[in-house]
């Protein structure tokens, strides 16, 4: 049991040991406890602290990264600028090496900076040996040169200082120089241009020289002056002397070729057998060419600078030749010549073109070859050499059997004046002017003419021209005038010396159902003014006693009259044409008359000095009438042929709204020159579908009143007279077309 007591004591003292030991334990688990619970509030501390710095670090980076973007950004800049300035200075740079003058930079004690190539090429020294030397020592006056370089720092510049440079040639220059500073203000030194004036020096001494010799010359040209006017005094009694004789050659052609060709026209409207008919046709159609022959020769300048206007009217060319050729029959069986025409069948009926200028080369080609032509025989030859849709080019030749042509001849034969050889012209007649005309009527309407020729075997003139194509047919030559029932009651003077003339204008006068008298001279034409009253007087210009001229400036100045004048002129010169505005005529008509052309005239300028002092209102006139149109001419010209009746009239229908439109428009917008084409276009229109006169004349003034812009006021009342009378006949004119239609179907 001891043992046992023993063995608890034991075991309680180990349990005590060991409690002891643990409590040893548990303090120093409690030690360590305090130990770790202190370091951990150190170890939060520190990270406390730790995170406060990486905090204030983050705020550091976020500051040097944003600094960073600024520098970058700053440096991005300086360089765009760096660049720019670059840039900048070899723009500067190219400028001032562009200059040809010389061009320093110099610092405030005169030493060279800076210059360019030009410098370098003057001085003939390198840039590197320039810069930093006194800019006065390369001039011949240095002194000079630096008073000049102190003005510029006094007044801030100076210009047109000279110098001389001092070079291989000693350059003049004049100096040119400007301060330039910094951006404050602060002058750094002064810019100088030496501008190079030896050629101005080299100018100043030719003109110099030049001035001396003009003063020398003087004397020499004032001899020279005299002489120039003694030599202008000869050509202008030598102008006036040829225009006295073209004046005098005019009126004693043209005045027996009056009577031929107005008697003619006369009997052409008797009653004549075709062969006769056909003769009296040949033998006006070549008056009429014979006149625009003798204008031609009249005014050879006119020949010579190929200033003809040239006709486009629709003829039949087959015609036109055969009325030629009529001419020459006779002369031909004279000579016992034959003559033989071929004519291409191909060619179109009718052609547009100009039939009288086609007649003076037919003249004088044929004419050429009877005159050169003793034996054998004369070929005219008409062929179509090509033909297009619009278009047909004919050839024609005239050939003959004559005398021929040397061939160092041929070149010459067509420039005014020549002939073949100095005898030609002594044993066959003539100018020489035919074929040197004949060639300016050719060639200035697109065509040519060639010769082949040997001499003693004959000669073959060939041209070739244009024609465009059409589909109306040629007008007739008609001696009917349509006359205006109301206007019989005209009175007329006439005033006209020769008695041939006189009856001629009796005649038409009487055809016009007109009032006349006759004065034989202005004298007489004034007694009868004075005892009696007239509408119109027809003034003759040569007259004994008292001419035209002399008359109508009495009329005017002295009797105070206004009554219109038209002048009967067979002197077309531009001289006497002035001459007669001056005095006071109102118009001229060339002589031969054309009797349409004489009614039309004395109608219009007696309608014009009637009591309303204007056009007589279209629309009163048309009151009087059911209908704005009458196709009685339309129809004669068509031939009655409805198919072309009808295409006239869709062509008017379809070209007048537009023509009104466009003048219309023109008015308002005060386009004078498009107003004046459009009325012009509209005008040929009112004959054809057969309105009245008086719409035409409406039509002319509003194209004068477009041509001079005067008395422009009045144009919108015209214009609507022409509009609401268009638009009457367009309505009627639809309904003929209709009917037409209907009656073709």
């Amino acid at each position: 049991m001891i043992k046992a007591k023993r063995a608890d004591k034991e075991e309680l003292i180990f349990t005590l040991n060991e409690l002891a030991r643990e409590k040893e334990e548990k303090k120093k688990l409690l030690l360590e406890l305090n130990s770790a619970k202190e370091e951990l509030a150190f170890q939060n501390n520190e990270k406390g602290k730790r995170a406060a710095e990486l905090k204030i670090a983050d705020t550091e980076l976020n500051f040097q990264n944003k600094e960073k973007e600024k520098r970058e950004i700053a440096n991005k800049d300086l360089e765009a600028f760096n660049y720019s300035a670059k840039l900048a200075a070899q723009y500067a740079r190219s400028l001032i090496e562009a200059s040809l003058d010389p061009l320093f930079t110099i610092s405030p004690d005169g030493k060279i900076t800076d210059m360019n190539n030009a410098s370098i090429n003057i001085i003939g020294r390198p840039r590197n040996e320039l810069i930093g030397t006194d800019f006065f020592n390369y001039f011949t006056e240095p002194g000079k040169a630096k008073d000049g370089y102190k003005q510029v720092f006094s007044k801030g510049f100076v210009a047109d200082y000279p110098l001389t440079i001092k070079d291989h040639k000693l350059t003049d220059v004049l100096f040119n120089g400007s301060v330039y500073k910094d951006g404050q203000g602060i002058v750094l030194g002064i810019v100088v241009v030496a501008r190079d004036i030896t050629k101005q020096k080299k100018i100043e001494t030719e003109l110099m020289e030049a001035k001396i010799f003009a003063e020398l010359a003087t004397s020499i040209a004032e001899d020279a002056k005299s002489k120039a006017e003694n030599a202008t005094r000869i050509a202008e009694d030598a102008v006036k002397a040829k225009q006295q004789f073209l004046s005098n050659m005019s009126h004693e052609i043209r005045t027996p070729m009056n009577a031929i060709i107005g008697f003619t026209k006369v009997v052409l409207k008797t009653e004549l057998t075709a062969k006769q008919k056909e003769y009296l046709t040949a033998i006006k159609i070549s008056g009429d060419a014979l006149i625009v022959l003798i204008n031609d020769i009249l005014d050879l300048a006119k020949v010579d600078s190929g200033k003809m206007t040239f006709e486009q009217t629709p003829f039949k060319l087959a015609l036109s030749i055969s009325a030629m050729l009529h001419l020459f029959e006779t002369k031909i069986q004279e000579k016992n010549l034959k003559l033989i025409k071929e004519y291409d069948e191909n060619i179109p009926q009718v052609l547009i073109g100009d039939p009288v200028r086609l007649h003076q080369i037919i003249l004088n080609l044929v004419s050429n070859a009877v005159k050169f032509t003793t034996y054998g025989s004369i070929t005219v030859n008409v062929r179509l050499q090509h033909e297009d849709q619009n278009q047909a080019i004919v050839e024609f030749s005239v050939s003959d059997t004559g005398i021929g042509i040397a061939a160092n001849k041929i070149d010459k034969i067509f420039e005014n004046f020549q002939q073949a050889s100095s005898g030609t012209s002594r044993l066959y007649g003539g100018t020489g002017l035919g074929l040197a005309i004949v060639k300016q009527l050719v060639e200035p309407q697109g065509g040519t003419i060639k010769v082949v020729s040997k001499l003693d075997e004959g000669s073959t003139f060939s041209f070739t021209l244009g024609f465009q194509k059409t589909k109306f047919d040629a007008e007739p030559i008609s001696m009917d005038i349509e006359l205006d029932p109301e206007t019989k009651k005209i009175k007329i003077l006439v005033v006209e010396d020769i008695a041939l003339n006189q009856l001629l204008m009796k005649t038409l006068l009487d055809e016009f159902g007109f009032e006349r008298d006759i004065a034989a001279n202005g004298k007489i034409a004034i007694e009868k003014l004075q005892t009696k009253n007239y509408d119109i007087i027809l003034m003759d210009l040569q007259m004994p006693e008292m001419n035209g001229f002399e008359a109508t400036a009495y009329i005017r100045k002295e009797l105070n009259s206004n009554i219109p004048i038209i002048a009967l002129t067979a002197d077309v010169t531009t001289v006497d044409l002035a001459k007669c505005k001056a005095v006071g005529m109102n118009d001229y008509i060339a002589k031969p008359v054309d009797e349409k052309l004489l009614y039309s005239k004395i109608v219009g300028l007696v309608k014009k000095t009637m009591p309303s002092n204007s056009i007589v209102s279209a629309d009163i006139h048309q009151s009087k009438k059911s209908k704005y149109i009458d196709l009685n001419y339309l129809n004669r010209r068509t031939k009655s042929n409805p198919k072309l009746m009808m295409e006239m009239i869709s062509l008017y229908l379809e070209q007048t709204p537009s023509l009104i439109g466009i003048m219309k428009q023109s008015l308002k917008d005060k386009d004078w020159k498009s107003l004046h084409s459009a009325a012009h276009k509209m005008i040929p229109s009112f004959s054809i579908i057969g309105m009245s006169v008086d719409f035409e004349e409406i039509a002319k003034k509003v194209q004068e009143f477009a041509s001079t812009q005067q008395q422009t006021e009045g144009i919108p009342d015209l214009m609507t007279q022409l509009e609401n009378a268009c638009i009457q006949a367009c309505a009627e004119l639809e309904v003929e077309l209709t009917a037409m239609k209907n009656k073709a179907v």
